[in-house]
């Protein structure tokens, strides 16, 4: 199951303490302050972690707590420092700091990272305090204390293409018909409690390496869903993660509802979400078209699509396989046309 929220506190290491000693060797009655410096407490830190897709992990321990630094010793020997302890967190997750909501980085690149809490510096030892009219002072610093904080780690998936559309559009038949996902696949609403990543590969042009595409099937949506209503908003974030997004409008849904009617709900609700899910670019798709027979009835229906969503709309079923593969080439194509820090089209030469 994708776990896709998580409260943690984290807990830096307290730096060592500085240490008050003085040489003590035969034939030097007078050896002067010598005391080493504390060691540096450990840091925690966060990066983005290419194999992991969930927090299950991080939820199910509360305190993540780096060691503390060694005190210095005599000898101007310094204390050791400790190591930082890194938490391993899916590439996609942003991390906010709970109490007052603050966004401290959206970790979505591969091996970013963030310190979440800084460990705490060393103190001084004796000899740091050394002076012509104090030749052996007994003045140390203590170590810098440890921070603490609590963090809510949120993840967004990050695919190339969104899969989205009302309950039982098809969206997790259609992912496992085109990659080796498995999502779970019923005929009732909400089967999909959890978003799932696919990768479809397309041959390669001219006998090349193989192209990719990263496809997330997305929960079903609902009216409503932007306040909460069915599964909620939860689900619509990941969106923002996609660069494109494929709109799956059923054929032949069992409440015969107009697809037309269905199109502007979801368009609605994302819009009601965010901008930014409003201005994605989007393929249309007429899915289930294999429950349609009649040709005459089925290009009705994609006629009066294209009509109210102003661009072409393609056709396709999963259960035939029919158009998947026209449905990713025009994946492929439009994605090369988009910015992949997520502005929009691409300006063409």
């Amino acid at each position: 199951m994708l776990i896709d929220r998580a409260v943690i506190e984290v807990r830096s290491g307290k730096g060592g303490d500085g240490c008050v000693s003085f040489r003590r060797e035969k034939y030097v009655p007078k050896g002067g302050p010598n005391g080493g410096d504390g060691g540096r407490g450990g840091s925690v830190i966060l990066v983005a972690t290419m194999g992991i897709d969930t927090l299950r992990d991080l939820g199910s321990k509360r305190l993540w707590r780096a060691g503390d630094g060694k005190a210095g010793m005599p000898s101007q020997k310094h204390g050791s420092n400790a190591e930082d302890l890194t938490i391993e967190v899916p590439p996609g997750t942003l991390v906010y700091d709970e109490q007052d909501g603050t966004l401290l980085m959206d970790l979505d690149t591969p091996d970013q990272r963030v310190v979440a809490v800084r460990g705490g510096r060393g103190g001084f030892g004796n000899e740091h305090f050394k002076s012509p009219t104090d030749q052996a002072p007994v003045r140390f610093t203590a170590g810098e204390a440890s921070q603490q904080r609590v963090l809510r780690l949120e993840l967004k998936l990050v695919a190339d293409v969104g899969l989205v559309g009302m309950p039982n559009a098809g969206k997790s038949t259609m992912l496992a018909a085109v990659s080796s996902a498995k999502p779970k696949v019923a005929d009732y609403p909400f089967t999909t409690l959890e978003p799932h990543l696919g990768i479809a590969e397309l041959p390669g042009e001219l006998h090349a390496n193989s192209r990719r595409l990263v496809l997330a099937d997305i929960p079903g949506l609902i009216e409503g869903a932007s306040r909460g209503k069915g599964l909620g908003d939860r689900f619509l974030r990941h969106i923002e993660r996609t660069r494109l997004l494929i709109h799956l409008i059923d054929a032949a849904p069992p409440d015969g509802a107009d697809p037309v009617i269905r199109y502007q709900t979801i368009r609605a609700e994302l819009a009601a979400h965010s901008a930014v899910l409003a201005d994605k670019p989007q393929i249309v798709v007429l899915n289930k078209v294999d429950l349609v027979p009649d040709d005459a009835e089925r290009r009705a229906m994609i006629e009066r699509l294209e009509q109210a969503a102003g661009t072409t709309v393609l056709a396709a079923s999963s259960a035939t396989r029919q158009g998947l593969r026209e449905l990713l080439e025009e994946c492929w194509k439009r994605l090369g046309r988009i910015d992949p820090r997520g502005g929009g089209d691409r300006p063409q030469p």
